[in-house]
Parts: structure tokens; sequence; C-alpha cells
């Protein structure tokens, strides 16, 4: 009997962390260990030599009142890149599930505008102007 081989395929992010700032990208999803808590969210710490905040409101995807509650330091998570600012060698991370993060960023990008009434007087307008429209 032969030996079949047998091939297991990584993402990119799953082989290893990333060494530096400019190695981690938008979207990608990495482990990483909490560093430290505050009353603001959670440092991350991703392998970057930089660590990553997750925000109080990225850390579940119910109201976190204080993120102490949610996670300690050490807790090994998942956490999914949101957003690299290098100037300021800042990331920020996510730990929201992923369907949860698209209808977040979706309803926020498909907020309905609203239209003024063709009806209504212009601001500004007097009371009187406002009488001249109407047909009686």
């Amino acid at each position: 009997m032969r030996n079949n081989p047998t091939y297991i395929v990584f993402h990119h992010s799953e082989l290893a962390s990333p060494h530096s700032i400019k190695d981690v990208k938008a979207g990608m999803k990495l482990p990483g260990i909490v560093t430290n808590v505050t009353k603001f969210g959670a440092f991350v710490d991703i392998g970057a030599h930089q660590d990553g905040l997750v925000h109080i409101s990225e850390i579940a995807d119910k109201f976190v009142k204080e993120p102490a509650d949610v996670v300690k330091v050490n807790q090994k998570v998942q956490v999914t890149v949101l957003n690299i600012d290098l100037d300021r060698s800042r990331i920020a991370l996510s730990m929201k599930k992923e369907k949860r993060q698209k209808e977040e960023r979706r309803a926020s990008r498909d907020k309905p505008t609203r239209k003024p009434s063709s009806n209504r007087p212009a601001r500004g307008s007097s009371v009187w102007d406002a009488l001249k429209t109407l047909d009686l």
C-alpha cells in the first residue's frame, strides 16, 4: 500500500504572526494575547512589535460596560484587523464575529438620508409665504 500525501492548506495569517506593523493588513485574522485592559478597550499583542487596540465597542457582539468583565490579561483571543495607521503606529482590532462586523458597516453606509418634503416651506420663509402656497 502506498503512502498518499496529505496536503493541508493554511491562510497566510495562520502560518505566522506579522513581524512588523508594515506586515499587517486590514482584514487579517490573527491570534493574539491580551496585554492590558483599560476602560476604553483592550490592547492585544499580535506579534507586530506594536500592540493593537480592541476598542470597547469591538470587544463583543453585545454591549460591554467594562472590558475587564469580558477579557483578562494574558488571555488568548482571535482578532480581525480593522485599520492600520502607519503614521501614528496604531492598529485597530476587533473581536466581533465577522458577520456582525459586515452588518454594522453596511448599516452605517446605508443609513437613509432624510429627504425634504416637497410641499414644505423653505427654511426662513414666513408663515405668510407658506400660506400662499396652499390652495384654499
